[in-house]
C-alpha cells in the first residue's frame, strides 16, 4: 500500500461486514488521526485488483497534504464489477461478483456462444436473466442478489425475441455513429490498464465474435449481448445503493459517535460514487460526519440532489438535499471523454426508468434527453446555487467551501477508469480543506 495508515472496509452484497470495522476506524482517531480519506472503487475484478486501485490513487496525497495534517486513508472494498462500454462484461467477472449465479452464467455463455436460431433459446434466455437478476416473470423484483425492491426494466420482462431484435436493430443502426467517435474514444471506455481485454465494442473474451450472425433469429443473439450487459448493470446499480446506504452509512455513524472530531472525506469512482452518495442516506439522524464528497466519473443520475425534477416538478432526486448533510462540499468531476457514461448509461437509465423506450423509434443507443444523463457526464444538475469549474480554475484556486461544485476534468480524464491522476487527487485535497 502506497499510503499508512490504510484501512480496507470490507461488505458483501447486502452491506454486511465483519464485526470491529467501526472500532479500527476509531482507533485511528484516537492515534491522532483527524482525517481520513474512504474511496469506494467502482471496478472489480479481485479483492487485490481494487487493493491495487486504492494503492495508486492515494499515491500522490502524502506530498499534497499541508505539514501537521495527520491523514488516514481506507477503502470500501465490495463486490462489483466493471462499468464499461463493451456488450457484454467478461464473465470471469460476473462469476466473480455473482457466485451463486454461477449455473445460470454458464448457460447464458452456452447461449450466447451457439446462439441457436429457435424461439425456445430465446425463451430460455429471458428465463435466465430473470434468474440473474432475481425478477419474477410477472416484473417482481424479488430483492436477494439485485438489491431493495425497484422497478423493474421493461426489458427483463418485455418478449425475449422482440427486445433482443430491438437491441440487435439500434446496435446496427448506431454502429455509424459508434464510429464517430474514434476507436480511441471506445477503447477508452474500458477498464483501467492490468484489469482485463476491453477493445472498443466487441464482446469480452470467450463470447465469439461479434458481427457474422447471420439473418433471421440467429442474427439477434447479438442484441442479447448487450441485454446481457443490461441486466448485470442494473443488478451492479442496485449493489451499489444497497452497500452505500446499509452498510457504509451505518458504519460512518458508529464512528461519529465514538470519534467525533474526526472528519470523513468521501470519494467514490463510477458505481463507488453511488455507492458514497447513497451512504449519506444511511446516515443515522443527527450524525454528520462527512467533511466532504468527491464524485468521480460518477455513474448515477445528475439530477439525484435536486429538489424538483426539471421534466416533472412533482418528483425529486433520490438524494433530494442530502448535500446538506455534508459540511463541506459535495464536488462531482466529470469529462466529455467518457463514453461509458456519456453513451452507454442514459441508455441503462432508459431503459431502467421508460418502458416506452422499448420501440424501434427510441434510438437505443445514445440520447440527448437529460432524463437520463450521469453526474459524471455533465455534473450536478437542477441544484440552485451549484458552482461549475473547470479543472485549471480549481487547481489555480481551490474548490469552494460549501455546497455543489462540478468540475470540468476532461483536460486530463481521457476514459471512464482514468481516475489515477495527481490533478484529481489535488481536486480531493482541495475540498478537504487539509491541502498546503
Amino acid at each position: 500500500m502506497s499510503v499508512e495508515p490504510y484501512r480496507e472496509i470490507t461488505f458483501d452484497k447486502e452491506g454486511d461486514g465483519p464485526a470491529g470495522q467501526p472500532a479500527g476506524l476509531v482507533a485511528l482517531a484516537r492515534q491522532g488521526v483527524t482525517d481520513l480519506v474512504v474511496f469506494a472503487h467502482g471496478w472489480n475484478s479481485s479483492p487485490a485488483g481494487a487493493t491495487r486501485l486504492c494503492s495508486d490513487f492515494f499515491e500522490p496525497f502524502p506530498g499534497l497534504l499541508a505539514p501537521g495534517v495527520e491523514a488516514g486513508y481506507a477503502g470500501v472494498i465490495w463486490p462489483s464489477m466493471m462499468f464499461t462500454g463493451e456488450p457484454v462484461p467478461d464473465y470471469r467477472a460476473l462469476v466473480t461478483v455473482l457466485p451463486e449465479k454461477e449455473p445460470v452464467l454458464d448457460r447464458l455463455t452456452e447461449l450466447l456462444v451457439t446462439a441457436p436460431a429457435d424461439e425456445a433459446a430465446f425463451a430460455e434466455f429471458g428465463t435466465l436473466l430473470r434468474e440473474l437478476t432475481d425478477v419474477a416473470a410477472d416484473g417482481d423484483d424479488r430483492a436477494g442478489a439485485a438489491g431493495p425492491r425497484e422497478r423493474v426494466p421493461e426489458f427483463l420482462v418485455g418478449d425475449p425475441v422482440e427486445v433482443c431484435a430491438l437491441f440487435t436493430e439500434a446496435l446496427e443502426a448506431d454502429a455509424g455513429r459508434a464510429e464517430g467517435f474514434g476507436q480511441g474514444s471506445r477503447e477508452g471506455s474500458g477498464p483501467a490498464e492490468g484489469s482485463g481485454p476491453a477493445e472498443g465494442s466487441g464482446p469480452a473474451e470467450g463470447f465469439g465474435p461479434a458481427e457474422g450472425f447471420g439473418e433471421g433469429l440467429k442474427r439477434y443473439w447479438k442484441g442479447a449481448r448487450e441485454v446481457l450487459r443490461q441486466a448485470t448493470y442494473y443488478v451492479m446499480k442496485k449493489r451499489a445503493g444497497q452497500v452505500g446506504e446499509f452498510g457504509l452509512g451505518p458504519l460512518l455513524g458508529e464512528v461519529a459517535r465514538a470519534a467525533p472530531r474526526l472528519r470523513v472525506h468521501l470519494v467514490g469512482h463510477s458505481m463507488g460514487a453511488r455507492l458514497v452518495a447513497y451512504a449519506l442516506k444511511g446516515l443515522p439522524s443527527g450524525a454528520r460526519p462527512v467533511a466532504s464528497v468527491t464524485l468521480l466519473q460518477g455513474a448515477f443520475s445528475h439530477y439525484a440532489f435536486a429538489a424538483r425534477l426539471p421534466h416533472d416538478p412533482r418528483r425529486s432526486g433520490a438524494l433530494r438535499d442530502l448535500q446538506n448533510r455534508v459540511r463541506g462540499p459535495v464536488v462531482a468531476c466529470y469529462s466529455r471523454h467518457d463514453t461509458a457514461l456519456g453513451v452507454f448509461y442514459p441508455l441503462a437509465s432508459r431503459l431502467a426508468g421508460d418502458s416506452a423506450s422499448l420501440t424501434p423509434a427510441a434510438g437505443l443507443l445514445g440520447t440527448d434527453d437529460p432524463r437520463w444523463a450521469a453526474i459524471g457526464h455533465d455534473g450536478v444538475q437542477a441544484v440552485p446555487g451549484t458552482v461549475v469549474r473547470p479543472l485549471t480554475a480549481v487547481l489555480r484556486e481551490g474548490v469552494p467551501a460549501s455546497g455543489c461544485v462540478s468540475v470540468d476534468t476532461s483536460d486530463v480524464v481521457r476514459s471512464h477508469s482514468d481516475i489515477c491522476r495527481a490533478e484529481l487527487a489535488r481536486v480531493v485535497v482541495s475540498a478537504t480543506r487539509t491541502g498546503r
